[in-house]
């Protein structure tokens, strides 16, 4: 029996984008809003942001939306489009003081007014010194949103399907008409109609083997995008954060330095001041963690194997780290056994961000090539999209700001568009392909394990295609997932329950991880520089003559296909990164 739902805008994903996007479309009268997530809401890995929202309120020093746009394009080594970054700048100011009237509790200065700390890459005056930008609540910043946005969608009346898993978007004539989701308590397939779709669904960090991810971080959107002929833009630059504990990945916020941490190497020496002598620690997030991974590569890193290095908190005031840091002190404590206030915690780099995704335009619209061709009805925003806001290296801060910005933006625009159209028509066969994707691996011969594969996947990433990269690991890369989409072919289900086969959704999900890491690898072996966070030790210098542009990876048959788009310049000439 086919399930149906009809919904003027459905959004697809339950974290600060889509709670952001289904608030704002809600305020719209004349639309109805339904939210398919995977998880609870509250569940939605936006919970887990810790350090805060950049946005140049000038509560503490001076500061402008200038600066953050500057800073924004210079973060991005160049391949942010300014227009973009000028926009966000402004408009996230606004966004907070939304959010604030909303009743998100934020930290507060001694006046009352929102607080605000330094984070990395974050400077006033065009680059002169850091800056208190990040506005936060303690290090619970990206929980507060989530539930505050979660209260207010409830308040408007929007619609939750919770545990459904969509599998396939629902594109006829270059339009987008709703999409269908497996319902993990029942095993039903659900079709939902709607006017206008929203993809707000988050990242992809679970292709790696230590990430900051949430498990439920497997970039399904941008592979049901990617085999519906949609490219994904920039997916080569892909964000490692330096302070994830040891060997766990579970993030220490980069508010942790903007009240003062200091990086040390086994020596104790302060290593940042020679490779960023006037920010130090603030230094851009794929600075220090190159920095991080030479320190370990020359001999200077701790512990017995020498693979880590060490976040000093010891000189701050305990009062200080209890009360803004109380999270990430609690996971010292717990997982590593390690008391910050008087003990140095290990820390490594962990897969953290993807600055590229779904490409879109500035109004969030899902564009399907290079001409900027609109596939009507269909918008993104959050990680999962690629504005492009933070261009080969995204700012500290600027994801939670990504977030309500855009996800504003797309509700607004998604809503506006669902109120002036009439629903497409379906084409009958809509739930055929999700079926077929089902049935395939329920019947499936179990000669591999999905658990084998999809570790060999998260460990050869991180081997080949992380912080640093060459053609050879690169090209090495190509040929084990080439073994692993081989092999896919041969994994099956032994559950042949209907409710809640979780083994079932980590098959999809495996295929969905394969997609994402080839959409990476084929693309940052196809950028012959260095730029952000995409390292070629082959190719040291970033390169503006013949790679000011970006990438778009399509999927062609059994292979890729890569093409182009330019980078939106304006005032802000590409110079070289000084700190």
């Amino acid at each position: 029996m086919k399930r149906a739902h009809r919904f003027d805008v459905v959004v697809i994903g339950a974290g600060g984008a889509g709670l952001m996007a289904a608030r704002y479309a809600a305020q719209n009268p004349n639309v109805s809003v339904a939210v398919i997530t995977k998880l609870y809401p509250t569940r939605s890995h936006t919970g887990a942001a810790q350090g805060g929202v950049g946005a140049a309120l000038g509560n503490v020093t001076e500061d402008r939306a200038e600066w953050h746009a500057f800073d924004t394009i210079k973060g991005g080594d160049y391949l942010t489009d300014q227009d973009v970054a000028e926009l966000f700048s402004h408009e996230v100011i606004e966004a907070v003081y939304e959010l604030e009237h909303m009743g998100l509790p934020f930290s507060r200065t001694p006046d009352g007014r929102i607080a605000q700390r330094k984070f990395g890459g974050h400077t006033r005056e065009f680059g002169k010194s850091a800056v208190e930008r990040a506005c936060y609540a303690a290090d619970r910043t990206g929980h507060m949103i989530l539930q505050t946005l979660y209260q207010q969608s409830i308040k408007d009346d929007v619609a939750f399907f919770n545990e459904f898993y969509v599998l396939d978007l629902i594109i006829e004539g270059g339009e987008c008409r709703g999409a269908v989701a497996f319902e993990l308590a029942t095993g039903e397939l659900h079709t939902f109609h709607a006017k206008s779709t929203i993809i707000a669904t988050g990242g992809n960090g679970r292709m790696f083997k230590v990430t900051s991810n949430a498990h439920a971080l497997t970039g399904d959107l941008m592979s049901i995008a990617y085999r519906r002929g949609i490219p994904i833009e920039d997916p080569e630059f892909y964000q490692f954060h330096p302070t994830g504990l040891y060997k766990l990945g579970v993030l220490l916020t980069e508010g942790a330095r903007g009240e003062g941490g200091i990086l040390r190497n086994a020596d104790g020496e302060r290593f940042m001041e020679r490779y960023a002598p006037s920010i130090k620690d603030l230094a851009p997030r794929d600075m220090v963690s190159r920095a991080m991974y030479l320190e370990i590569r020359e001999g200077r890193g701790a512990g017995p194997e020498k693979d880590y290095i060490y976040l000093d908190l010891t000189h701050i005031d305990a009062a200080i780290i209890e009360e803004r840091l109380p999270d990430i002190t609690e996971f010292a404590r717990i997982y590593l056994g390690v008391d910050p206030v008087t003990e140095m915690v290990p820390i490594q780099p962990t897969a953290h961000y993807a600055m590229g995704g779904i490409p879109t335009t500035i109004d969030t619209n899902v564009i399907s090539d290079g001409r900027n061709t609109i596939v009507g009805g269909l918008y993104a925003a959050g990680e999962v999209a690629c504005a492009s806001l933070h261009g080969a290296n995204r700012l500290g801060t600027n994801s939670l700001g990504d977030l309500i910005v855009f996800g504003r933006r797309a509700g607004i625009r998604a809503a506006a568009h669902a109120a002036g159209a009439e629903y497409g028509p379906l084409p009958s066969d809509n739930q055929d392909a999700s079926r077929e994707l089902l049935e395939r691996l329920r019947a499936g011969p179990r000669t591999e394990r999905v658990a084998h594969l999809r570790r060999e996947l998260q460990d050869s990433m991180q081997d080949n295609a992380s912080v640093f990269r060459t053609q050879e690991l690169l090209e090495k890369q190509v040929g084990i997932l080439a073994d692993i989409k081989a092999r896919m072919l041969h994994i099956g289900c032994e559950d042949p329950g209907q409710q809640y086969n979780t083994e079932l959704m980590e098959a999809v999900e495996l295929g969905f991880l394969y997609d994402n890491a080839e959409q990476l690898v084929f693309a940052a072996l196809n950028r012959t520089e260095s730029r952000g966070a995409h390292s070629r030790e082959d190719h040291r210098e970033r390169d503006d003559t013949d790679w000011l542009k970006h990438t778009l990876i399509y999927k062609d048959g059994d292979g890729v296909r890569i093409d182009y788009k330019p980078v939106t310049m304006g005032k802000y000439e590409p110079k070289p990164r000084i700190y």
